[in-house]
C-alpha cells in the first residue's frame, strides 16, 4: 500500500541500498506442520515483536546498531503448488544473500533449514564444500527422521536431509522429544553429537553436564550455522510454537549457548535460523522471546564483526 511503513527488525531505520551487514529474511513457510498452526504467521509477528526489544547488550560498547547497516529484506513468498517447489523457492531467495552479509532467517517452520543449507553450500567459507560446515541445533526434537507423516521433506526429518545434503557434523542442544530410531541412528552417525536436556540441565550432577556441553562448543572449529528451533526453550517460554515442550532451556541459558559458540576461538558463524515462531492467541510472549533470540544472535555477530574490524 502507497505510503505504508514497512516493519523492520528491531523498529531500526535503514538504509535504502546496500551493502549491508545483516540481513533479516522472513520465510514465512508452512506446510508440514503436525500440531499446532501458525508458523507462516511467526516471522511477521517476530519483526513486530522485535520493536519492543532493547537495543543494548552488556557485550557491546553502544546500543544496536553500532555503527552497522541492518536490512529486513521483503518476505519470501511463493505460489507454487508442491512441497518441493516451494523448498526450491527458498533455496533461490536465499541464495543471494550468501556470503554478502551475515543472515539471520526467521520461520516459519523449521522444513526451512535443508533449503538454507543447500544454499548455503556457496558461501566463500565452504566453497561448495558443506562437509565443512558444523550445524548446531538448538531444539526439543531430534528431527532426525527419515520421513514423518509419509513426508521426507517434513520438519521432522530436517537435520536427516541436512546430512545427506553434506552437512560434516551436526551438534544437538537440548533435545528431549525423539523416537527410538532417531535415538538409535544418532547413535550410530558419528556425525552427529547430541546433548540431551536432561543430561545439561540436570542439577543431581552439579551441573557437570552443562560444563561438558560448553567445554565442547568452545572447541568447535571452522565455519558455524546456527539452527535455533524456539522450541528448545522451555514450553513455557514459547507456549505457541508448533510443539511446546517442558523441560528446556531458560532463556539465561540460552544466551549463554548463543555466547559460546561466537566466542569460541576457532569458529566462524557464517549466519543463523530462529524458526518454528508463531503468533501467541493469549499474548505475545512466543514472538517476544523469539526475537529476544535471534537479537542475541545479531548482537554476537556485531561483537565479533567490531572485534575483528579492531585487530
Amino acid at each position: 500500500m502507497d505510503g505504508e511503513v514497512r516493519a523492520t527488525f528491531l523498529g531500526l531505520d535503514e538504509a535504502e541500498e546496500g551493502p549491508w551487514d545483516v540481513v533479516i529474511l522472513p520465510i514465512p513457510f508452512e506446510m508440514t506442520t503436525s500440531w499446532i498452526e501458525g508458523t507462516e504467521l511467526g516471522p511477521a509477528a517476530c519483526i513486530e515483536a522485535s520493536s519492543q526489544v532493547e537495543l543494548y547488550d552488556p557485550i557491546l560498547s553502544e546500543e544496536l546498531p553500532c555503527g552497522l547497516s541492518f536490512h529486513t529484506s521483503e518476505p519470501w513468498e511463493s505460489d507454487a503448488g508442491t512441497l518441493m517447489e516451494q523448498l526450491d523457492s527458498i533455496r533461490e531467495y536465499f541464495s543471494k544473500w550468501v556470503g554478502d552479509a551475515f543472515p539471520v532467517a526467521l520461520g516459519g517452520e523449521h522444513g526451512i533449514l535443508p533449503p538454507i543449507m543447500e544454499a548455503i553450500s556457496e558461501h566463500p567459507r565452504l566453497q561448495g564444500e558443506l562437509s565443512r560446515l558444523t550445524l548446531i541445533q538448538i531444539d526439543a526434537h531430534a528431527d532426525l527422521r527419515d520421513e514423518l507423516q509419509g513426508e521426507r521433506y517434513s520438519h521432522g526429518t530436517v537435520i536427516r536431509r541436512s546430512l545427506d545434503a553434506g552437512v560434516g557434523r551436526v551438534i544437538q542442544i537440548g533435545t528431549r522429544a525423539l523416537s527410538k530410531s532417531e535415538a538409535e541412528f544418532s547413535i550410530s552417525d558419528e556425525r552427529i553429537e547430541t546433548w540431551y536436556a536432561r543430561e545439561i540441565l540436570s542439577a543431581s550432577d552439579g551441573r557437570a553436564g552443562w560444563a561438558n556441553m560448553l567445554e565442547n562448543i568452545s572447541g568447535i572449529e571452522g565455519p558455524v550455522w546456527i539452527t535455533f528451533d524456539i522450541d528448545g526453550l522451555d514450553g513455557k517460554l514459547v507456549p505457541s510454537t508448533g510443539t511446546p515442550v517442558p523441560g528446556g532451556l531458560s532463556y539465561w541459558e540460552a544466551v549463554e549457548i548463543i555466547e559460546s559458540i561466537f566466542s569460541a576461538p576457532g569458529t566462524d558463524v557464517i549466519g543463523a535460523d530462529v524458526n518454528e515462531i508463531a503468533p501467541g492467541k493469549e499474548g505475545p510472549l512466543t514472538e517476544f522471546n523469539a526475537a529476544l533470540i535471534a537479537t542475541k544472535i545479531v548482537a554476537c555477530h556485531t561483537a565479533s564483526l567490531l572485534k575483528r574490524n579492531r585487530e
